[in-house]
């Protein structure tokens, strides 16, 4: 097997401006996978810290410090490089040294594993004999915590073809169907700017309701019936609206207030009147029973946890036995470690909850989390639609549907 060499990193920017960390590891002096770590804007309480009191030169000089105490170590040895990491951190959430450098750290050593081994970084992390792609799911029209003042609260609208047979078809109607909403903004107010907000969608000056109106008016501009060729999906991002003091979700940018009742009917309407296929914290993070509500009301839709189960397998636990959602993000970088991930990745799988890979607001070009989507029988790699950054990922899965291994789409 083959063994850490050598280890190093520096600073580097991401998607939007901000300073991050990229690791090299290089094992047998010559197989090198490199990893630069994203970072969110939405973040959930109870995910782990990016960084030392926010300083990504912190956790770049820890990594110099202790750099040798991973030479030697099989690079496709997850576990073991997790627990290096962990002793250098007894922190349940990676404030110590920062999630983004164990996300950085191991992913790096497990493709520099699988460029030792000749083969796709999916192959080296499961042993699996077949694989099917996972829908690419992108945001078409953003508001919330991803875009200005001015655009809906809601935070991502977001497309699926669900349709598609093939993963070229499902990535080409994605595009088609954000150039078309580009089209009916642009009809819709002149004075549309063409602005995008940090994963690509379109960024106007709209409601929530009339965002949602035109969105659904491109796709079936298209001639897209809504819930069979493509299908809607909505990232509600609750927990930007949740006011602790006030107990209740305030609209700033729609002017109104939500009760929690009021909460689950206005995520319910939209759910139902859209036949919105993926429904993303519609509720606030600790809102476990509110979830729960929705997930038995909408057995069809994807109820998703992201900052409610922030890729944390306790927080999960807790969520299957309260019945909290039929689906689940997986980043890793909320984990911290690829280790920590597949962790919680394994227990999705073993209680029916679907699990959609994802990007964050702040990302690279690096493409490892499409092969990480396809490892985890991951239903929708959540990755943008438009963008340097978001289009390497696509790239990269239709580079992969070269390989006789992964025939197909995922069953939703």
């Amino acid at each position: 097997m083959a063994k850490i060499t050598s280890i190093e990193g520096r600073i580097l920017y991401n998607s939007r401006g901000s300073r991050t960390i990229e690791v090299d590891v290089e094992s047998d002096g010559q197989f090198l996978g490199r990893v630069c770590a994203p970072s969110g804007a939405s973040v959930g309480k109870y995910e782990a810290v990016s960084f030392p009191n926010g300083k990504p030169e912190e956790s770049l000089k820890i990594l110099k410090e202790n750099s040798q105490k991973f030479v030697g170590l099989e690079s496709s040895d997850l576990e073991e490089i997790h627990n290096t990491l962990k002793g250098l951190d007894k922190s349940s959430n990676y404030s110590g040294i920062g999630g983004a450098l164990a996300f950085a750290v191991t992913i790096a050593s497990i493709e520099s594993a699988s460029k030792a081994a000749g083969q796709p970084l999916f192959r080296t992390l499961s042993s699996e004999s077949s694989f099917k792609f996972p829908f690419p799911l992108g945001n078409i029209l953003g508001g919330g915590a991803h875009a200005g003042p001015g655009t809906p609260d809601i935070q991502e609208i977001l497309i699926c073809s669900t349709g598609s047979k093939t993963i070229e078809d499902a990535i080409a109607t994605n595009l088609a169907v954000h150039k078309e909403l580009r089209s009916v903004l642009e009809k819709e107010d002149p004075t549309f700017t063409n602005g995008r907000g940090d994963e690509g969608g379109w960024a106007p000056k709209l409601d929530n309701q009339k965002a949602l109106e035109i969105s659904a008016k491109a796709c079936e501009s298209l001639g897209f019936t809504l819930g069979k060729e493509v299908s809607l999906g909505v990232d509600f991002a609750s927990s930007t609206q949740w006011n602790e003091e006030k107990q209740k979700y305030v609209y700033d940018r729609a002017g109104f207030e939500n009760s929690t009742g009021e909460q689950i009917d206005f995520a319910a309407e939209i759910i139902g009147k859209y036949k919105l296929i993926y429904a993303e914290d519609a509720v606030h993070e600790e809102a476990f029973e509110d979830m729960a509500e929705l997930t038995k009301k909408f057995p069809n839709t994807l109820v998703t946890g992201d900052d409610l189960t922030v890729t944390n397998k306790d927080i999960l636990a807790k969520a299957i036995e309260s019945k909290s959602c039929n689906a689940a993000i997986l980043k890793v970088n909320q984990a911290g470690s690829l280790y920590d991930a597949l962790e919680f990745a394994n227990l999705a799988n073993q209680n029916n909850i679907r699990l959609i890979t994802s990007h964050r607001s702040g990302e690279s070009t690096d493409s490892q989390i499409s092969h990480i989507g396809l490892a985890t029988k991951s239903k929708m790699l959540k990755v943008g639609v438009v963008g340097g950054e978001r289009v390497s990922k696509l790239n990269e899965l239709l580079r992969l549907s070269e390989h006789d291994l992964i025939r197909g789409m995922a069953e939703i």
